[in-house]
């Protein structure tokens, strides 16, 4: 998909808005103890920042493992952002993954309330990118 400058700028601020609405979701569904539902909306969350930063360089993706793959590519190996984002972003794929697909798997307070916060930096660190480009 090729986008002209005025396309990209509107997808990357749907991204962006995605990104942090969907993070006040996963914030209030804490409040609520859905804990597999948290670690949903966390995952979406920072995968819609990841988005928005590859958009805005004009990369195209299909995929979440594409999104991830190309995210971990040009801006972790590169040294662009600190691997320490990209370590968070697997956690949080690993445990949607586990929480929407295996019924047997339990998502706790304990698990997934410590992904908040470091979610929160993500998305920050990520759309502070976004921006200072």
């Amino acid at each position: 998909m090729s986008l002209n400058d005025e396309e990209r700028h509107i997808m990357v601020e749907h991204e962006s808005r995605k990104a942090r609405q969907t993070f006040a979701q996963a914030e209030a569904l804490s409040r609520e103890g859905y804990w597999d539902g948290v670690a949903n909306r966390l995952y979406y969350a920072s995968f819609h920042a990841v988005n928005a930063l590859l958009i805005h360089d004009g990369q195209s993706v299909r995929t979440h493992h594409g999104a991830s793959s190309l995210f971990r590519q040009l801006y972790i190996k590169s040294g662009i952002l600190p691997i320490e984002v990209s370590e968070h972003y697997s956690i949080l794929q690993t445990m949607r993954d586990k929480s929407d697909y295996n019924c047997s798997f339990e998502a706790t307070e304990q698990l997934i309330e410590p992904l908040i916060e470091p979610t929160r930096q993500l998305i920050q660190i990520v759309l502070n990118h976004v921006e200072e480009v």
